[in-house]
């Protein structure tokens, strides 16, 4: 279908590629990965003639039909969203046109050569209208957006009304629809929900032509790839089977480089050695000779980079909080007249790994939000617990960054007084070395302000972390970095991504949220699957509240309230001890930070302040914090033991 061979590509001293082949076959699923920056979208536009290559041959089969994912959206405009989809079937149309005509002719002609003229052409035509699926174009059409997450109330909405991401679902849309030989898709995933990328991996795992896909999410290529083609060193190297495959593969050909490249490494050795002992022997010249010139014609092992610079995610240690990190009560927020939640109650304990997932549209962003306190509850109460810092990720990090700033500036700028941190060593940390730190904002690629925001946001020990969509823009190394940063963090997260392999390594809380209902499954996303899925063949098809471990939308089951009540019978003596205590260590903390400011002050040592009282004022309030911290680490202690 298609083969490349010694593919050149070149952007002013930059090289992309060099020497590169590769070849596509009917049925193929190509996934094509390496780093960001590597030459992926640039192939993907040679292959559609978007782009020259410099040297090589892009050889494509007369016949075969290209449908090419572009991230442009403009032309999507000026039609409801039904007639969008049905004019991506062009020719159908133009078929089904001509026979309405037909039928219209034959009605009214007599019988007669004319007539069975038009009866054989209306065969030809009806025979080539089944052929491109005529019959089951507005029915496939449905289908296909009702699995990328529209609903059929939406299909005469003005696509002009739709959001950049729901048009790129549109777009996706129409090329599935169209069905071309090979499918080319870079980051289909970008702007799907969780619920729509597997109903895209079951439709691409099926589909019958050949899939060529960019994309970061390891699940989904998982689910798809029969072959992975990896960009390393301007090449094309290919590999049979999945991601996971390629992993093993590519560890498997490094290590026989390696054996291989010390082998050969070892005979350059010894033919030096031989060469410069007999150089000026007259009697070995014909073998010196020999040997030089077998030196110079030996073509050198390349070793595959399997150890490329990685993002070195440390989070600094977070202070210790109270059991509870984060309480939502009776929580009621709405947009305009349409209501999102509704007496809510949500309580998050420290070092849950809690993943939000549920479809596009739901209130997913909107529950972070109020748990961040970027919103504020309409009716009822959010409270963050003892000694809780908070910090929250989410597309404004990425945007709020000064454009005119340089990298070093902007982090500098955002590093407290009271850390101790070379911002230097931070930066190199998230890959920014050399003169990448004088580079301005304005001219970073989405993946390097995702690192610079993400930096931003680790200067500090937070003991919660709200965060939304972090791996945007992230390669894989990157997201494998954050992934296993998670991983050692130490303190709760409430996470939303797309990304299913992310929240099957990091997260042992699924909460899912469908219109405003949030149901909590206390197991990882694996057990959150098993449990949907036998939701899904009982009677109603989203979980009884009374089946599933916690509903937090305010309508708990008989037994759940009869549960709570008791123990909170049982646990009230220590909770409002635990209450007096987090009062007392409050007002004790805010006491030595006056004193601290008034210690640090010059000119109180200049005045007439007594510096020996001041002095015996804070050595009494920071022994008072240290018994109240004791005291409430015993307290926190006991309750957790009651509570099992």
């Amino acid at each position: 279908m298609i083969t490349i061979s010694g593919l050149q590509k070149s952007f002013g001293a930059r090289r992309l590629f060099e020497g590169a082949d590769m070849q596509v076959w009917a049925r193929d699923r190509v996934a094509l990965v390496g780093p960001n920056g590597s030459g992926k979208t640039t192939l993907f536009e040679m292959i559609a003639g978007e782009q020259e290559a410099d040297g090589g041959q892009i050889r494509i089969a007369g016949d075969v039909v290209l449908g090419y994912l572009k991230q442009e959206t403009d032309e999507l405009r000026g039609r409801s969203l039904i007639q969008e989809m049905l004019s991506a079937g062009a020719e159908v149309t133009k078929a089904g046109h001509r026979l309405a005509i037909l039928e219209r002719e034959m009605a009214e002609a007599p019988p007669g050569p004319e007539r069975e003229r038009l009866v054989a052409e209306y065969g030809r035509i009806q025979d080539r209208f089944s052929a491109l699926g005529g019959y089951t174009l507005e029915a496939d059409a449905k289908k296909i957006l009702g699995g990328l997450g529209f609903r059929e109330r939406e299909f005469d909405r003005e696509t002009d009304s739709f959001s950049g991401g729901w048009l790129m679902r549109i777009a996706l849309a129409k090329l599935l629809l169209v069905q071309p030989d090979l499918l080319m898709l870079d980051e289909p995933t970008n702007h799907l929900d969780v619920e729509s990328v597997e109903w895209l991996e079951h439709f691409l795992a099926n589909y019958e032509g050949a899939v060529l896909l960019v994309s970061h999410d390891r699940d989904f290529i998982n689910g798809i790839a029969t072959k992975v083609v990896e960009i390393d060193d301007r090449k094309l190297h290919t590999y049979k089977g999945d991601y996971e495959a390629f992993v093993q593969q590519r560890a498997s050909v490094a290590a026989q480089r390696e054996a291989q490249a010390k082998q050969q490494a070892r005979k350059i050795a010894q033919t030096q050695e031989f060469i410069d002992r007999f150089r000026y022997k007259a009697s070995k010249a014909k073998q010196v000779q020999s040997r030089i010139k077998a030196l110079e014609k030996m073509e050198k092992v390349e070793l595959l980079k399997v150890d490329r610079k990685r993002m070195g995610l440390d989070f600094p240690p977070p202070p210790r909080p109270g059991r509870v990190v984060l309480e939502m009560e009776g929580v009621d927020f709405a947009y305009g007249a349409e209501k999102v939640y509704e007496k809510l109650d949500l309580a998050i304990e420290r070092d849950q790994r809690i993943a939000l997932v549920g479809p596009n549209g739901a209130g997913k962003t909107t529950l972070l939000k109020l748990l961040a306190g970027v919103l504020e509850p309409q009716a009822g109460t959010r409270r963050l617990g003892h000694n809780v810092a908070l910090g929250y990720f989410a597309q404004h990090q990425i945007e709020a960054l000064d454009p005119k700033n340089r990298v070093m500036e902007e982090l500098q700028r955002a590093i407290p007084p009271t850390v101790d941190m070379k911002p230097r060593d931070l930066l190199g940390r998230f890959l920014f070395s050399g003169d990448d730190i004088d580079k301005p904002v304005s001219v970073l690629s989405g993946g390097e302000r995702t690192r610079l925001a993400l930096a931003k946001l680790l200067i500090q020990p937070f003991n919660l972390l709200c965060l939304d969509e972090p791996t945007n823009h992230l390669d894989m190394t990157s997201r494998d970095i954050l992934e296993d940063a998670l991983n050692s963090y130490r303190g709760a997260f409430v996470l939303i991504t797309h990304d299913r392999y992310l929240i099957r390594s990091v997260a042992d809380n699924i909460i899912e949220v469908v219109n405003g209902k949030v149901t909590w499954f206390h197991g990882d996303y694996d057990y959150y699957l098993d449990r949907r899925e036998r939701e899904v063949g009982s009677a109603e098809s989203r979980p009884n509240p009374a089946s599933v471990e916690q509903t937090a939308t305010g309508r708990k089951s008989k037994e759940q309230k009869r549960a709570e009540a008791e123990e909170r019978a049982r646990t009230k003596d220590l909770r409002d001890r635990i209450r007096s205590i987090e009062q007392k260590l409050d007002r004790a903390s805010a006491e030595m930070k006056e004193l601290e400011e008034i210690l640090a002050d010059p000119a109180v040592y200049r005045s007439d302040h007594d510096v020996v009282e001041l002095s015996q004022r804070y050595e009494r309030a920071r022994r008072k914090a240290t018994e109240l911290e004791t005291a409430w680490e015993r307290a926190t202690e006991a309750l957790d033991e009651l509570m099992g």
